[in-house]
């Protein structure tokens, strides 16, 4: 096998098994060499499930919490809480195909082999979802690099230039990237995970103690259980996009479940972390909305606190900041890392070339994530732009594929292929083309919404300049 990369004959050298029900899935991991790693200075699959549940809490567990509020606002709290549920069911059950299909082809170890899987074994559909998965990721640490700017304006009451406070914040989660093994990082996950949730019930508690919302100006507040007449397409298609970059993180499964030592364990993970999301979503949510109002919300919400409260909840979100970023750039530079070293020794041992390579490949990401944060200075939009461009295909479209590519391999490639289908099978059939459908949705008119909304607000003059030194502190 050539790492990551690989080959049609690569299927050959496995001599099909891979294609078969009747292999198990630890025959078929031999074919990655797992057996020989203990002999390697550096094992990667020793993640417990234990630790990946910790790596999945610090990756859900986040900051894009505390824009639930706002986009309940938006949608009223009953299509809210709906479309919170309806999300958070549609990852969990492109979940469970996720890891059906990494057992039935445990060769394809990240989305970018599962991207050429999927499109029939094309290179470019390799190179094309490698694409969106590192701009994904770099996004995604572009908007830490932007919250972290905000945090420390916020506290310091901007006592420096904008820039400086991202440079600060781009540098320190620098550091907390660098460990080379998920289950090095999963500890960190944890006490991320943890603070972060700590975060959001202080910030619910003060939101109902506080005497009035942050910018009160005698305008009583007040809430909607669904939205008002003359709300927008794009401000609601803009709502519902920052629910779903929330939910939609199954672009990093299949690297959790490679580095497992018992992938099947991954299930468990899925189960309890999502029943841990649609809790502590769905609360933050409703419960800030409606102690803030329609008048008040901003995003992060932590804006709607009063000063001594929004420091107080937004300092137990600093490890958050600076953690959830950091495993971004830790799952690129892995891929970038895997795939530059393939089956060399520096992949596995500790050498110079190894590790300068590694630190390398973490500072060229953030450096990149900076200039997004400075580039594109806005929260929501930023996360409804990340939905429309990357989730549509990571959260959506690629798992109703999925479904289709293993049915068609069991039952072939014939004109009965329906007909062929079990009766529970017929009914994943239609979830899979209506997983697709709302995919090529959300990227069609939802980032028609983005656009519109992101140019909307520039005109207004809602966001600053690129590279400014204006505040951008709650």
């Amino acid at each position: 096998m050539k790492g990551s990369l690989f080959e049609e004959n690569d299927y050959a050298k496995l001599g099909k098994a891979q294609e078969r029900e009747d292999v198990p899935i630890e025959t078929l991991e031999s074919s990655e060499g797992s057996e020989t790693e203990d002999e390697h200075q550096i094992k990667y699959r020793t993640c417990s499930w234990q630790h990946t549940t910790g790596l999945m809490l610090s990756e859900y567990i986040v900051l894009a919490i505390m824009s639930f509020p706002w986009s309940y606002s938006v949608l009223g709290l009953v299509p809210g809480i709906i479309l919170t549920i309806f999300v958070a069911t549609t990852v969990l059950y492109t979940g469970l195909t996720i890891i059906e299909y990494c057992e039935r082809f445990p060769h394809l170890k990240n989305i970018c082999d599962i991207g050429q899987h999927l499109f029939w074994g094309h290179r470019w559909a390799w190179y094309a979802t490698a694409v969106c998965f590192l701009l994904n990721n770099t996004l995604i640490q572009g908007l830490h690099v932007l919250v972290g700017a905000k945090y420390l304006n916020t506290i310091t009451d901007h006592s420096q230039c904008s820039v400086s406070f991202g440079v600060i914040a781009a540098c320190i989660s620098l550091v907390f990237s660098v460990p080379r093994t998920f289950s090095s990082l999963s500890n960190v996950g944890y006490f991320s995970a943890c603070t972060m949730f700590i975060a959001v019930v202080l910030a619910m508690i003060f939101a109902g103690v506080q005497s009035h919302p942050y910018g009160y100006d005698g305008t009583p507040v007040t809430f909607r259980a669904f939205p008002k007449k003359d709300t927008s397409y794009i401000d609601a298609m803009g709502a519902f996009l920052n629910i779903v970059y929330t939910f939609v993180g199954q672009i990093t499964y299949p690297q959790f479940i490679s580095e497992m030592q018992n992938p099947r364990d991954f299930r468990k993970v899925l189960w309890i972390v999502t029943s841990i999301e649609v809790v502590i979503f769905t609360l933050a949510g409703s419960i800030m909305y409606v102690y803030v109002g329609n008048e008040y919300v901003t995003a992060p919400a932590f804006g709607s606190l009063t000063r001594a409260y929004k420091i107080i909840s937004f300092t137990f979100a600093v490890p958050t900041i600076v953690f959830a970023g950091a495993l971004y750039s830790n799952v690129s530079a892995r891929f970038l890392f895997f795939n530059i070293f393939k089956n060399s020794k520096h992949r596995h041992s500790h050498t110079i070339t190894g590790w300068a390579t590694w630190v390398g490949l973490l500072v060229i990401t953030w450096i990149c994530a900076f200039v997004i944060a400075e580039v594109i200075p806005f929260f929501s939009d930023l996360l409804s732009l990340m939905s429309s461009l990357f989730d549509c295909w990571f959260g959506f479209v690629f798992w109703g594929m999925a479904f289709f590519k293993i049915k068609r391999l069991e039952l072939g490639n014939g004109k009965n292929f329906y007909r062929n289908l079990s009766r529970v099978d017929k009914v994943h059939y239609f979830i899979s083309w209506f997983l697709i459908a709302t995919g090529l949705y959300i990227l069609g008119p939802g980032l028609y919404a983005v656009i519109k909304s992101i140019i909307l607000n520039y005109e207004s003059g809602a966001y600053g300049t690129v590279f400014s030194c204006t505040s951008n502190g709650l």
